[in-house]
């Protein structure tokens, strides 16, 4: 993504190669309807999410009532969940946005002129999309199960809108009976769950409904997985290879 010179704001948002510059003296706001209007999705709020400036610092604020979007710097180092009623400063000079809406997933890319916090670049030698995160291991099956559903947002990494996958579909991917794969799919949303990966349960004993969109956000932002890791769909793991 560009530098900010140049532009007549002191933030501005990017889609699909456009630039909007965000007025300092009213929201700008996100949705189908809004001063970016983005589709005719029903899945949709006419209004999402709102940049606004509050007290000299510019924040994101989620005005829908069901939906949440992940919030990351490019390096991926750093991720909130913003839920329904939430909001968030933007502290990096770059921020930014991904949400899905039924089937669709969008990303927004977020600058502003006056960073609070700089984003650090990864050191010599380390790799991202390692099988650890946080206390978690991945099994070959649960990591291959990630990239099979996030293999849109993989292969069109500077996309603006994809679709996921179905779970059918995923499992048809990787040659998988769709119930092993459901079962899979559990299994590696408690795990992130149990970490502290947010939106990926519904409840105490429920998984979310939407957490194949999440766990795609999450795991592409954070860089769980790559597009190195799309050499795992031309040779599967089988399902049934682990204990």
């Amino acid at each position: 993504m560009t530098g900010i010179e140049g532009a007549t704001g002191a933030c501005r948002l990017e889609f699909c190669g456009e630039w909007f510059d965000v007025s300092p003296t009213e929201p700008f706001v996100i949705g189908r309807e809004g001063a970016l209007g983005l589709d005719d999705n029903p899945y949709l709020h006419r209004r999402f999410l709102e940049v606004v400036l509050v007290d000299g610092m510019w924040w994101l604020r989620n005005i829908g009532s069901r939906l949440s979007a992940t919030i990351t710097e490019p390096s991926g180092g750093m991720q909130a969940w913003l839920t329904p009623g939430g909001r968030l400063p933007l502290v990096f000079g770059t921020t930014v946005v991904v949400f899905t809406a039924g089937p669709t997933t969008y990303q927004i890319g977020l600058e502003a002129a006056h960073a609070t916090f700089a984003s650090t670049q990864p050191l010599p030698g380390s790799e991202a999309g390692t099988t650890t995160v946080g206390q978690v291991v991945l099994t070959p099956t649960q990591r291959a199960l990630i990239v099979a559903l996030s293999e849109p947002l993989l292969r069109s990494p500077g996309s603006t809108t994809t679709q996921i996958p179905s779970s059918a579909a995923a499992a048809a991917r990787l040659g998988w009976a769709l119930t092993r794969f459901n079962r899979k799919l559990d299994n590696v949303c408690d795990k992130l769950d149990r970490v502290g990966v947010g939106g990926l349960r519904g409840g105490p004993t429920r998984l979310a409904t939407q957490r194949r969109a999440r766990l795609v956000e999450y795991a592409v932002t954070a860089r769980l997985v790559t597009s190195a890791d799309l050499s795992l769909l031309d040779n599967p793991p089988p399902a049934g290879g682990e204990a």
